[in-house]
């Protein structure tokens, strides 16, 4: 049998449970991620290592930086979740460094489709000022302030930590699990408040700011296709968004569902991974790559050049 931890409700005595997955369950589990994982970070590589020509548009910066923040997230998130199976010790410190890690690009990813929506806003709101506002400078002190509001986020919890565990907890090996590393009541209160303010914000941003660009095309009275081009858009973007705010309701969720459905919830909670943590990063070169046409149009010459050239 492989083991899984769960988060447990806080009126029990203790802060994780155990729950156990059949060996098949487990193999099965984990070839397809893995297989999920390498195929996603093989398109996202090859998109982002195109984007290097576009490296001169702020829009296309943030969707690089994106990618890029992606496949890191990803290629993390698999590696715990296969450590999970095979192994119950793990050094801490190391574990310690991948939980932050993967912290962090999990809680860049909101912030980054925040960052573009304001810009997409930008330019159809105020497209006289966009070229001033939105420059490369501003663009890479924008993914520096993602990265340090990120790392905001996880450091009182490291502090917690760190105040609370013995000198011999760090030098120990632990299961690699966030619920079980960072257990402490004050961390998991700290977690839920902090994702209700990080939803309610994020999604602000995004309603603000595409409901002004869906009133500036009717206003500009564009035509058809171009409103039923922006009303896709808005939907593709909120859709994306809502599969990536999952990750902040998720752990609320399984509480939830192990109430009705306990004998089936380490099932439950595979599904919910692979659409709250995998499938968000199979969206994003889909719904701001290939449908950009300009990037479209350079890449379809690229795919042309080289089928031509290798047969």
């Amino acid at each position: 049998h492989m083991y899984i931890l769960f988060p447990q409700p806080p009126m029990n005595g203790s802060s994780v449970v155990i729950y156990r997955d059949t060996f098949t369950s487990a193999v099965v589990k984990n070839v397809l991620l893995v297989v999920l994982g390498l195929t996603i970070n093989y398109i996202n590589g090859i998109l982002h290592l195109f984007f290097q020509i576009f490296y001169t548009n702020p829009r296309y910066i943030l969707f690089a930086h994106l990618v890029l923040n992606d496949m890191l997230q990803l290629s993390l998130s698999t590696t715990m979740f296969v450590l999970s199976y095979t192994s119950r010790h793990v050094p801490c410190p190391l574990c310690l460094i991948l939980l932050c890690v993967s912290v962090l690009t999990s809680h860049n990813s909101p912030l980054n489709l925040a960052v573009m929506a304001v810009e997409c806003y930008i330019a159809v709101c105020f497209p006289l000022h966009h070229a001033q506002l939105c420059t490369i400078q501003r663009t890479y002190a924008l993914i520096g302030g993602i990265w340090a509001m990120t790392t905001l986020i996880i450091l009182p919890d490291i502090f917690i930590l760190v105040v609370t565990k013995p000198p011999e907890f760090f030098v120990s090996t632990v299961y690699c699990e966030r619920a079980s590393l960072f257990d402490h009541p004050v961390i998991m209160l700290k977690r839920d408040v902090q994702y209700i303010v990080y939803l309610s914000g994020v999604w602000f941003i995004l309603i603000y700011t595409y409901c002004h660009i869906f009133f500036a095309a009717q206003a500009a009275k564009s035509s058809a296709h171009k409103s039923k081009k922006a009303r896709n858009t808005i939907l593709l973007h909120g859709f994306q968004l809502l599969l990536c705010m999952l990750s902040y309701v998720d752990h609320f969720l399984l509480r939830v569902l192990m109430i009705w459905f306990l004998k089936y919830i380490i099932h439950i909670a595979f599904v919910m991974y692979v659409v709250v943590m995998v499938l968000p990063r199979l969206i994003s070169p889909i719904l701001y790559g290939l449908r950009d046409k300009v990037f479209r149009e350079h890449f379809t010459k690229y795919l042309v050049c080289t089928v031509i050239i290798k047969s």
